[in-house]
């Protein structure tokens, strides 16, 4: 069984983390991960854990900023210190609810209802028919969780126009023409992002399908396009290695 923990305290995070083991040695941390934005990243990348433990309280807000923000298809057992959340965490994806501080008993409680609910690992039928469903979910990134000042603003992915480097930083912009500072690189965007609608044209730059406006001859066997809300002065060239599959790219 694959867990994923969402908590931003280590200590709290660390004694889960052996508690898990010590319960169940079948089960595999596959990571803990301490904030909404590392957890709505983390949740938009297969494969996804069979099971999450959250806490509440994370460091940048509330957990149930994750479930407004993407669709969460994964069983959650919320671990918290207060009691207040109990009726929204069931709104959502729940299979239980603990309070912290966390005990043996509970846990294991916990754990085997999500079992019968959700996981069987003596039934191949059924972990077989869970892989299969997961293969046809969509597998890329579909949404973007930038930073505006104190405040965090969910971009689609299909309201992107392209991502370029400025100054050895990445920016996605919108179509409102507006930049945001994304922590990822190009190299690692080109295997998140849906291939079909988005193309790496240079080292510098990846472009949505549905942003281009036109495309002009360019020297040496290159070619210069134009970006849908973008200065005139702006120059997006694909790069003569780029060219030939562009070009079956955008004749799909």
């Amino acid at each position: 069984m694959n867990v994923l923990v969402v908590e931003n305290e280590m200590p709290a995070a660390e004694k889960l983390v052996k508690l898990l083991k010590k319960t169940d040695r079948s089960i595999s941390v596959m990571g803990v991960v301490e904030t909404v934005e590392e957890a709505i990243n983390r949740l938009q990348i297969r494969p996804l854990p069979d099971l999450i433990m959250m806490d509440i309280q994370l460091d940048d807000g509330l957990c149930f900023e994750i479930f407004e923000t993407i669709t969460v298809d994964v069983p959650v057992i919320f671990t918290t210190a207060y009691d207040e959340y109990t009726l929204k965490a069931f709104k959502v994806n729940s299979v239980d609810y603990l309070l912290k501080p966390i005990d043996e008993k509970s846990l294991v409680t916990a754990l085997e209802k999500f079992r019968k609910l959700y996981y069987n690992d003596k039934d191949p039928f059924r972990r077989d028919f869970r892989q299969l469903i997961n293969e046809f979910r969509n597998q890329y990134k579909s949404r973007f969780l930038i930073k505006i000042g104190e405040k965090f603003r969910s971009v689609p992915a299909s309201e992107i126009s392209h991502f370029h480097i400025n100054e050895r930083n990445v920016f996605l912009r919108d179509y409102q023409g507006k930049d945001y500072g994304v922590d990822y690189s190009l190299d690692h965007l080109q295997d998140v992002l849906d291939p079909r609608k988005f193309f790496r044209i240079n080292r510098e730059c990846i472009v949505n399908i549905d942003s281009i406006s036109l495309m002009h001859s360019y020297s040496s066997s290159r070619l210069q396009i134009s970006l849908k809300n973008t200065e005139k002065n702006e120059l997006f060239v694909v790069s003569r290695e780029k060219v030939a599959d562009f070009k079956k790219w955008i004749d799909k």
